[in-house]
Parts: structure tokens; C-alpha cells; sequence
């Protein structure tokens, strides 16, 4: 009798990394332009001082008006205008990943029909790059996600652009009151497309030629406490290098992952601190970048967070899978 070996062949699977282990960091503000799937709640105003008779909510997404999908505002005007019967209107609005068909009842004043309803289609604002991939093209802005502000919902993304954009000012950040740095931007110049939005950070695929000094992708582990820099731009609209101390170091936090002081003599007569428009700067050390400027300590503006470079290039990873 004929002795049969079964061979098993164990399949296991094999973990790809697709970004590179040298990258170009960032340091550039970005206009950053975001349209929402669906058409955005944010508020609700009385109509001839009566409030509107409505089950709707603020955060909840108009879809579709008697069907037809809406994707601006305008779209929403032009459909109420031509399927309005009997002064409502058939919406489909999602709450929660969820669908729901109901009637949008409308209220006749000085001759024109109002909704009762503030709603918003999508974001324009600026951010600093954080990092392109010189092999994919994939690149990441701000370190944390891009919330609708009169929600703090995290936007949906139908279609999104980077833009040039060139800083103006700088309103000084005070303790208990972050400032902001302010740019024009220049929306004839789009520079890559925005796809993923996620806690960790805005991805999409970068449009213009890239002839800049690549580092190497430094881990979490290789970051050791003291001296850093972090690269963002200036007035004269130059990424400079301004001298930051880590502090800490929390390899178990989902995002604060780098705890930071802003120590720069320069940047500090500049911003008074971290501003909003920073969010996104590379932190560098050793010749490597290590990770983001993710967010501020409000009562101590001159400290703030990072998030882990490392996250931020596996989620870019998700748009090229």
C-alpha cells in the first residue's frame, strides 16, 4: 500500500507597506477646499418668528429633493423651486449612515418660500502640508480630521482640492485664545486632490512636480526627548525650520503620540505660539521626520501635540489600495 503526504500549504498574509522609507516633508500652507456628500444641517432660524415644523436635526445630510441627488445648495434651491407641491417637498436626508424619506414643509414670506434651515455644502480653509510620498504621490495635511466647525461632525468627502495659497498675517495666539494664521488662496492653482478624510489627517494625491530634499521616515520609537524642529511657513512665504523641545513621548495614544514646546525665539514673536493654519507642520529630528503638528494646548499656547508620522503615511496608504 501506497503511503499518500498531504502537503498543506499554509497561506498567511503578507503585510505590504506601500510608502516609502524616504519622504518629502512638508512645511507649505495649503488652501484646502472640501464638498460634502449630501447638503449639511448646521442651524435652524424662525421664519416670521415662528420656528418650522420639522423632525430634522442639525448634523443630518439632505440626499435628495422628490429624488433627484443634491449636491450644492443651489442644486437644493432649484429642486425645492420645481417639486414643491402644496407647500412641502419630498427630502431623502441620512442620519447616522442611514436613510430617511419626509416631507419638508415650507413657509410662505414676503413672496418667497423658506426652508427654515442654515445648511452648508463645504469647507474652504488652509492647512500646512505635512508630507508627500515620492513614489505614490500621496501626500497629508493637518495630522487630525477636518470637522464641519458648526458641528464638529468629521465632512463626508464628495470632492475635494489643495490650493496655492500665500500667508498674509498672523493673529497672535494668547493663552486661552489660539490664533490663526490667514492666507489668500489661490484657487487657479490646484496642486493635488483631496479623498480621505480621517482622524489622522486629510490624504489625496499630489499634482505638481516635486524637487525637494527627501528624509527618512522616522518611527516612534527613534524620537528621544529634547531638541526638534518644526518646518512651516513664514511671511516672506518661506518654509522655515523653527527649533521646538519634546517633552514626552506616548507610544499607546491613538494621536497625541508627541508632546512638544515650542522654544523658537523667532516663531514665537511671529505666532506668540501654535496657531490654527499650523496644524499639519512636519516635526523633524535627526534627520528624520518623526511626525505632524496635530493640535494646541489652549491654556499654554506655546505647547502642543503630534501625531506619529508613521499613522499618517499608513492612512494615506488607503487611497492607492
Amino acid at each position: 500500500m501506497k503511503k499518500i503526504l498531504w502537503l498543506i500549504l499554509l497561506i498567511l498574509p503578507i503585510i505590504v507597506l506601500a510608502y516609502s522609507d524616504y519622504i518629502i516633508p512638508g512645511g507649505e500652507t495649503l488652501g484646502i477646499e472640501v464638498n460634502s456628500k449630501g447638503i449639511v444641517i448646521i442651524g435652524f432660524y424662525k421664519v416670521d418668528g415662528k420656528s418650522i415644523n420639522t423632525d430634522l436635526q442639525v448634523g443630518d445630510k439632505i440626499m435628495a429633493v422628490n429624488g433627484d441627488e443634491v449636491l450644492t445648495t443651489e442644486d437644493l434651491i432649484k429642486d425645492i423651486d420645481k417639486y414643491m407641491e402644496d407647500d412641502k417637498v419630498l427630502i431623502t436626508y441620512e442620519r447616522n449612515k442611514k436613510e430617511y424619506n419626509d416631507y419638508l414643509e415650507l413657509v410662505l414670506y414676503n413672496g418667497t418660500y423658506r426652508t427654515g434651515l442654515y445648511v452648508k455644502s463645504g469647507v474652504l480653509g488652509i492647512g500646512t502640508l505635512s508630507y508627500i510620498d515620492p513614489e505614490t504621490k500621496v501626500y497629508g495635511v493637518l495630522g487630525h480630521g477636518l470637522n464641519l466647525s458648526e458641528t464638529q461632525e468629521k465632512i463626508d468627502i464628495r470632492t475635494g482640492y489643495s490650493y496655492e495659497a500665500l500667508v498674509t498675517s498672523f493673529k497672535r495666539s494668547t493663552n486661552g485664545n489660539p490664533g490663526s494664521k490667514n492666507a489668500n488662496i489661490n484657487k487657479e492653482k490646484i496642486v493635488g486632490t483631496i479623498e480621505r478624510n480621517s482622524n489622522y489627517g486629510i490624504f489625496g494625491l499630489y499634482n505638481e512636480e516635486i524637487n525637494k530634499k527627501k528624509l527618512k521616515v522616522g518611527k516612534l520609537e527613534e524620537v528621544n526627548l529634547g531638541k526638534a524642529y518644526i518646518y512651516t511657513t513664514n511671511l516672506d512665504n518661506e518654509v522655515e525650520e523653527y527649533e521646538i523641545e519634546i517633552l514626552e513621548i506616548d507610544k499607546k495614544h491613538d494621536e497625541k503620540n508627541i508632546y512638544f514646546e515650542v522654544t523658537d525665539k523667532e516663531l514665537l514673536n511671529m505666532s506668540g505660539g501654535i496657531v490654527q493654519g499650523m496644524s499639519g507642520s512636519p516635526i523633524i529630528q535627526n534627520d528624520m521626520i518623526v511626525g505632524a503638528v496635530t493640535r494646541v494646548l489652549v491654556d499654554d499656547v506655546t505647547n502642543g501635540y503630534g501625531i506619529s508620522i508613521v499613522k499618517m503615511l499608513e492612512e494615506g496608504d488607503n487611497i492607492i489600495e
